[in-house]
C-alpha cells in the first residue's frame, strides 16, 4: 500500500504534536485502574505477591519521559510534513 500526499501530511501533525506534548509534560500520572493493570501484568505470579498487592495499596505511577523522545517526535513529525509537501499533487 502506497501512502499518499494526504497520509503522510496527516501523519506528520500527529507526530508532530505528540512530540510538543510530550516536551510540555515533565511527568504523567497514571490512575489507580492502570497502576494496577501495569502492576499485574509486570510482576511474578506467584500467590502470594498477588494476595498482598492487592491487600495493599499501590501508589500510582508516574512516567517520566526522556527529553529525547520529544525532540525526536518532532524531527520524525517535520520530516514526514516536509516530504508530503515535496510529493507531486494527487490527480
Amino acid at each position: 500500500m502506497d501512502l499518499n500526499r494526504h497520509q503522510f501530511f496527516f501523519f506528520g501533525v500527529l507526530l508532530l504534536f505528540v512530540g510538543l506534548q510530550v516536551r510540555m509534560v515533565s511527568a504523567y500520572v497514571l490512575n489507580e485502574n492502570t497502576t494496577q493493570f501495569l502492576t499485574e501484568r509486570t510482576s511474578a505470579q506467584n500467590p502470594i505477591s498477588t494476595v498482598t498487592q492487592s491487600a495493599a495499596a499501590t501508589p500510582n505511577k508516574v512516567l517520566e519521559p526522556p527529553e529525547w523522545l520529544g525532540w525526536c517526535l518532532i524531527s520524525v513529525g517535520t520530516v514526514c510534513i516536509l516530504h508530503s509537501l515535496a510529493m507531486p499533487r494527487p490527480d
